[in-house]
């Protein structure tokens, strides 16, 4: 069976980020050379540089796709929520399911001091725009810094309350700013 283009480097991506995720789970990636990466993928060097810039740029596409999906997947409910009571808890809530389904990888990213690739993923879906009038950017701003803020904190800290606990202390922390 032959592949056309658009298959071949959906097919080149997937492997080099696959085999790229898997050696960072197992070590730094300053540790990862590209050699071994294109081996593991079983691509070459060239089809390395033809899609990505760097190592870092390979966990950051990985990071955002995990993003994208999570929102493919729940957006619709997420709107439905906020509609209904006029908050995003409901997706903040999933968020931290999220985030701890996948906590294996950002404990690595936060030990090997790369959690500003989740902070950047996140921040170029979620963060304020540049076509926002100044208002509704610096609400965004606001939002969005302060929600990265707790995640990064609870990661430091190792991720030990679950989705729900984590809820609770927001859901508390937002009844005392309405006092």
């Amino acid at each position: 069976m032959r592949l056309g283009n658009q298959e071949r480097n959906n097919y080149v991506r997937e492997h080099i980020e696959s085999a790229t995720m898997e050696l960072f789970m197992e070590r730094d990636i300053r540790d990862i050379s590209i050699n071994e990466i294109v081996d593991k993928a079983g691509v070459s060097r060239v089809s390395f540089y033809r899609n990505y810039e760097d190592k870092e740029d390979i966990i950051k596409t990985h990071i955002s796709k995990l993003i994208l999906d999570w929102h493919e997947e729940n957006g619709e409910r997420f709107a439905k929520a906020k509609e209904k009571t006029g908050n995003d808890n409901v997706m903040l809530s999933s968020l931290f399911g999220f985030l701890k389904k996948h906590e294996n990888l950002f404990i690595v990213l936060k030990e090997r001091g790369m959690f500003y690739l989740f902070r950047d993923s996140f921040l170029s879906i979620y963060g304020p725009k540049p076509e926002y009038p100044n208002g509704i950017a610096y609400v965004a701003a606001y939002a969005f810094y302060g929600i990265c803020g707790w995640i990064e904190e609870w990661v430091n800290r190792g991720m030990p309350e679950s989705e729900e606990e984590m809820m609770a202390l927001l859901e508390a922390m937002q009844k005392e700013e309405k006092k």
